[in-house]
């Protein structure tokens, strides 16, 4: 009766061996799929359609401007706001934010600084007239009016 007994003994050992290979696929996995966003947007943002469009050539000249109604209105009220990075400004701080995006730009570029404005559709022209006159206050002069619609190649 030697070899053929019955075990008494239960292994209770669990395989760790491929632990590693799928921890590093879950990794993998959502570092892929994870989408990073720049900014929160704190305003409305219902961009309108355009006739016209041109591609961007440059994009790392761009900074962005946001104009449109809060999202948080019990905090911010209903009045347009305008938002630039992650921050809401008041229209006199345009110029002071200008200066710091440009002094972000190597120098060769600097004075090509693009501002793009993604106003509301609801927002009436006073708002966005006040942040043009800013810009223009802190020579910047080239602006880009976001909209939506399919760019045409040439």
């Amino acid at each position: 009766m030697g070899k053929f007994g019955k075990k008494n003994k239960v292994s209770e050992n669990i395989p760790t061996s491929a632990l590693p290979d799928i921890i590093f696929m879950l990794l993998f996995f959502f570092m892929v799929t994870t989408v990073l966003r720049d900014q929160e947007i704190l305003v409305e943002q219902k961009i309108p359609q355009a006739t016209q469009l041109q591609k961007l050539q440059k994009k790392t000249l761009i900074s962005y401007i946001f104009i449109g109604k809060p999202k948080n209105t019990a905090l911010y009220g209903t009045e347009p706001r305008v938002q630039a990075n992650d921050a809401l400004l008041n229209t006199p701080d345009i110029v002071q934010w200008v200066n710091q995006e440009r002094d972000l730009l190597p120098e060769s570029d600097r004075g090509l600084i693009t501002i793009s404005m993604k106003a509301d559709r609801d927002v009436k022209m006073g708002p966005i007239s006040d942040v043009q006159t800013e810009l223009r206050e802190a020579d910047a002069r080239r602006i880009l009016y976001a909209s939506t619609g399919k760019v045409k190649n040439d």
